[in-house]
């Protein structure tokens, strides 16, 4: 009897074996590809499993197989090449095979729901409106002229209507007054043939000619580094490395880290290209995602852009990856699945045997690494593609500074000089909300998560106390809930605050605050990129999401209020972050032709990362970053994972960590722990965890998979929640 093994979304490291259904016979058994969903029974719930093979028999005994309830696809929803790199992901990453499976297909496709019909909405004339005669509604112009146009064509989809620059408010009156009605249409295949350029490429420097000639030239596996300084027109290099790949009717995967730079992103694209363009990120509704991802799979999309997960994306002919902002820590997954997208693209693009470019003015520690040993092809930018300048840098020692809400006068004045002049100013702080802590002036009570080792944020505005670990959050009080004092005092400062006082030393200049709680709503972000894109003076307030890929032309100034953090930080990346922060944030700073300053207010102006980092390239303080980490054995000159347990007491993660340690054979790799998490209790439980580092990947990985079996029997393993982190991109 033929058996099915099936890779089921549970927590659980392995596949399962069932019988088909009764009504299939065994030939068509075994023609089932894998890769289809079949519903399964599993304990008391039916999942959707993805069948990894079809086989004759099975080691577990016959009574106790379970039969499948049905099979959902005549064809595969995944292909060989994702059926592979989904299984080699989670091998690498540790982590169940049928999670990792899911986490390649839509939300819908997980629930068991039927691919979606491909159509395209179209506007066609009603009996009454084809009734009307020729020149009908002359009194509303774009009325008539879609009238007129709906008579010469019959139909017209939304590109002939946006090509015409018919609104939808023109549309729907339309329909309103029974005219014109709304039909959907089997979308016809794109044609591969037409020409993909919607408008002309720009003309390239030597530099951007070089980068461009160097990958066209190769169409087989090749990583490349492309480290271009802000400004430098990497954009417009990934625009005609993928005007190649369509002309090779082939697809371009482009991989960005926020979500927020989504639509400027696609903007671009649309302006660029004439073929259809798909976006997936978490902003879609689950429809909306599993229509683009159907497109892409069909080979319909000729661009897929996304954010991190897009890069499990089926596609019908991948010819191009683009990996912008590569050294984005948004890319590596912080928990369920933690995979970096930076490493899957490699290894999928490896698969497909086609060309990745990582792009970024400040590369991760492991990309410039391989680029200097010559495991990836490295393409410098070193000058601005609109012939602009670098920034000048100044540091700005604040020990005896007399500070207004975190600005000294020197930093008050710039900002006003520049304002005067009729320019635009960036302050940077990265610290949401309006002070990081509450305190008591009269007993010292400090306003502390109840859930998590971390001080309340004051949202002042929204009168509230959050927790930005656990999202907690409570009402702000008017006195002290210990002394009953009224002298509440807040430390420090968070753009809400900054905000506040730019209002009061700028009264009549523009303040406009960019964070996530500005930009919460849907098309605020775009709505605030459009209104600085006018060029009336203003001064943008925000945090790190100005500091990745804006283009600002008239942004001459940009202050950095608080450049000490990352010296100081546990993490051993710490300055690494730091560095790539400072630089992203500052080369938003002269972007054309307006010269550009950059401030930098800080207690550490003699630090040596500090004056490195203002005084040479990031190149250069990257390489001695590299040196340091070299020199204490740690990535990217060593492999680390996290073995991570949690819960309702410390004692009770630390004993499984304890036990894993001392039963596993960790040959060829240092073990360190257990010791609590930095942030010891987070969203109510108690975390500890286990280090392993190693020189080589292989010992660690085998150290891994021991750990692995070894923690799903411990009699802990119900009452312990445990994970693994392999490559680990922060300690917390």
């Amino acid at each position: 009897m033929p058996i099915l093994t099936l890779a089921m979304p549970t927590p659980l490291r392995r596949s399962f074996d069932y019988l088909p259904p009764e009504a299939m016979d065994d030939e068509t058994v075994a023609a089932l590809p894998a890769g289809v969903r079949i519903e399964a029974p599993f304990g008391n719930r039916k999942l959707i499993g993805i069948l990894l093979a079809t086989k004759a028999s099975t080691d577990i005994d016959p009574s106790k197989i379970k039969r499948v309830t049905k099979v959902l696809d005549q064809h595969p929803i995944l292909t060989d090449k994702l059926l592979s790199l989904s299984q080699w992901a989670a091998s690498y990453y540790q982590h169940p095979l049928g999670d990792a499976f899911a986490n390649a297909i839509p939300n819908l496709l997980r629930k068991g729901e039927a691919l979606i019909p491909q159509t395209q909405s179209h506007w066609q004339l009603t009996t009454e409106g084809k009734g009307l005669p020729e020149g009908a509604l002359k009194r509303a112009a774009k009325q008539a002229q879609l009238l007129g146009l709906l008579q010469q064509q019959g139909r017209l989809n939304r590109v002939q209507l946006d090509n015409a620059a018919i609104s939808q408010a023109t549309c729907k009156a339309l329909i309103e007054k029974g005219l014109i009605e709304r039909v959907e249409v089997l979308a016809e295949p794109y044609d591969h043939q037409q020409d993909c350029l919607k408008s002309p490429h720009l003309k390239l420097n030597h530099e951007q000619k070089r980068a461009v000639d160097t990958i066209h030239a190769n169409t087989g596996f090749q990583c490349y580094l492309l480290e271009g300084v802000t400004g430098s027109g990497k954009t417009e290099v990934y625009l005609q490395l993928i005007e190649q790949c369509l002309k090779r009717q082939q697809q371009a995967l482009v991989l960005i880290p926020e979500i927020g730079l989504t639509p400027q992103t696609l903007s671009r694209f649309n302006n660029r290209f004439n073929c259809p363009i798909v976006t997936l990120h978490s902003g879609l509704t689950d429809r909306e995602r599993l229509l683009a991802w159907q497109h892409a799979q069909s080979g319909e999309a000729g661009i897929i852009l996304g954010t991190r997960s897009a890069v499990f994306t089926a596609t019908a002919n991948l010819g191009l990856v683009i990996i912008d902002e590569e050294h984005d820590s948004s890319f590596k997954q912080q928990d369920g699945f933690r995979y970096s997208a930076r490493d899957i693209a490699i290894k999928r693009a490896a698969d497909e045997q086609c060309p990745i470019v990582l792009g970024s003015a400040t590369p991760s520690l492991e990309t410039l690494n391989n680029a200097l040993q010559g495991r990836y092809h490295h393409l410098p930018l070193k000058s601005r593609a609109t012939g602009a300048s670098a920034p000048a840098f100044e540091l700005l020692d604040i020990r005896h500074a007399p500070m207004e809400d975190g600005f000294s006068p020197a930093l008050i004045s710039a900002i006003g000089n520049e304002i005067k002049r009729g320019n635009q100013v960036l302050v940077f702080i990265n610290r949401r909300g309006f002070s990081p802590m509450l305190m008591c002036h009269d007993c010292g009570y400090v306003a502390q998560c109840q859930l998590c080792d971390a001080r309340m944020t004051v949202h002042f505005q929204q009168r509230l106390l959050r927790c930005h670990h656990c999202e907690s959050q409570a009402a702000l009080p008017h006195q002290c809930p210990e002394c009953n004092g009224t002298q509440l005092d807040f430390r420090g400062s968070g753009t809400e605050r900054s905000e506040q006082a730019l209002k009061r030393l700028f009264p009549s200049t523009d303040i406009k605050r960019i964070d996530r709680d500005t930009t919460s709503r849907k098309q605020a972000m775009q709505q605030l990129v459009a209104e600085v894109h006018k060029g009336e003076p203003c001064i943008l307030v925000g945090t790190q999401m100005l500091a990745k890929g804006h283009h600002f032309p008239d942004v001459t100034l940009v202050a950095v209020l608080d450049a000490d953090g990352g010296l100081f930080s546990a993490d051993f990346r710490g300055p690494e972050k730091m560095g790539q922060l400072l630089v992203q944030v500052a080369g938003r700073a002269g972007r054309e032709a307006k010269a550009g300053k950059v401030i930098i207010q800080t207690h550490q102006p003699e630090h040596p990362l500090i004056t490195s980092l203002v005084n040479d390239s990031y190149h250069h303080y990257a390489r001695a970053i590299l040196s340091e980490r070299q020199a204490s054995g740690l990535p990217p000159f060593a492999h680390l994972a996290l073995l991570r347990a949690e819960a309702n007491n410390l004692e009770q993660a630390e004993a499984l960590l304890q036990d894993l340690r001392g039963w596993v054979d960790h040959s060829g790799c240092q073990v360190f722990g257990p010791l609590p998490a930095p942030m010891t209790r987070k969203a109510g439980r108690f975390r500890a965890q286990l280090l392993i580092r190693a020189d080589q990947r292989k010992p660690l990985h085998r150290t891994l998979q021991q750990l692995c079996s070894l923690a799903e029997q411990h009699p802990l393993a119900n009452k312990v929640r445990w994970s693994i982190d392999v490559d680990p991109s922060d300690m917390f």
